[in-house]
């Protein structure tokens, strides 16, 4: 049986640290306890007076009873109801098995990013409707959306769409292949006060489908973010998809969608991923990782990020 103990002392440090850095940049959920110390290999992130703690398994097997002792003790610490405090394991997944739902009975509730307001829940599904590690991506979207036509790609659940809506984006199109994320998104827009029928459109779609139609259209967007999953074998979709292996048709097809001047923000959270040196033929390319991880997020790179622009 572990000792709780060193866990708890080290998310409490964290917590008296990063709580003041949170509440400076207005952020209500962020990561407390990333992989620290080897005999807790979990990431702890803290919504509010929630915790999500994600058990990596490769590293670690406990049983029910210590992750009970965790659950009270990390409760305890924090001065949370142990029902709020989410435990999961870690595992890596393959196809459509991140949109399972795990316990319905969870609830949703909104936590606050800079102003903005996102809905959550920790319970419901392998991740929550927010990555957190995206949180300055996002600003830097907002920041650059201004009167521009946006085009957010593998969308989930919307969360830079709300970004660009708030940041005053004239028109914006969000695609995505779940109808459940799709629902989610609008709810955001919703939370925010920025939910606005003719000014922003859902798509429901496999976004490389999506990619062919617009460019048959010759549509063009000035600002676009496409985040795509490692790999996916979706029902929906005709053929498996895998970001190292099929990045340049993808970039290719998203690159032919911007307008001159453009911008378009690619990432991935691929482990060991390489840009193929091709994608410098299609627009200037610029890795700006440093800028995209926040502070919590530190000891472990969550992604990389590469900003493309069309000249």
């Amino acid at each position: 049986m572990i000792d709780p103990a060193p866990l708890r002392n080290r998310v409490l440090k964290n917590q008296r640290h990063l709580a003041k850095w949170a509440r400076r940049e207005g952020i209500e959920a962020f990561r407390l306890y990333d992989r620290d110390m080897p005999e807790f290999p979990m990431a702890i992130d803290r919504y509010r007076d929630w915790l999500h703690v994600q058990v990596f398994e490769k590293k670690r097997t406990f049983s029910d009873q210590e992750l009970d002792a965790v659950r009270a003790d990390l409760a305890d610490a924090l001065d949370i109801p142990p029902q709020q405090v989410i435990l999961k394991y870690r595992r890596r997944q393959r196809g459509t098995s991140q949109y399972e739902k795990l316990d319905t009975a969870t609830p949703s509730f909104t936590v606050e990013e800079r102003g903005l307001r996102f809905e959550v829940n920790l319970g419901r599904y392998l991740d929550t409707g927010l990555f957190l590690d995206h949180r300055d991506t996002r600003r830097m979207v907002g920041e650059l959306a201004d009167n521009k036509t946006f085009l957010n790609l593998f969308a989930y659940t919307g969360s830079f769409t709300v970004y660009a809506a708030a940041g005053g984006a004239r028109r914006s199109v969000t695609v995505d292949m779940s109808n459940t994320y799709q629902a989610w998104s609008r709810r955001n827009l919703v939370h925010n006060q920025l939910q606005d029928d003719e000014r922003h459109t859902f798509v429901q779609s496999d976004v490389l489908a999506f990619l062919h139609r617009m460019r048959a259209a010759r549509a063009l967007f000035d600002l676009i973010v496409l985040d795509p999953p490692s790999f996916s074998n979706s029902k929906r979709m005709r053929d498996t998809f895998d970001v190292q292996r099929d990045q340049v048709a993808l970039l290719d097809a998203t690159v032919s969608l911007l307008a001159p001047g453009g911008t378009l923000f690619f990432s991935n959270n691929r482990q060991g991923f390489k840009l193929d040196p091709q994608v410098a033929d299609l627009a200037e390319v610029e890795e700006i990782t440093q800028q995209t991880v926040p502070p919590d997020f530190q000891r472990f790179q969550p992604h990389r990020c590469w900003r493309l622009n069309k000249t």
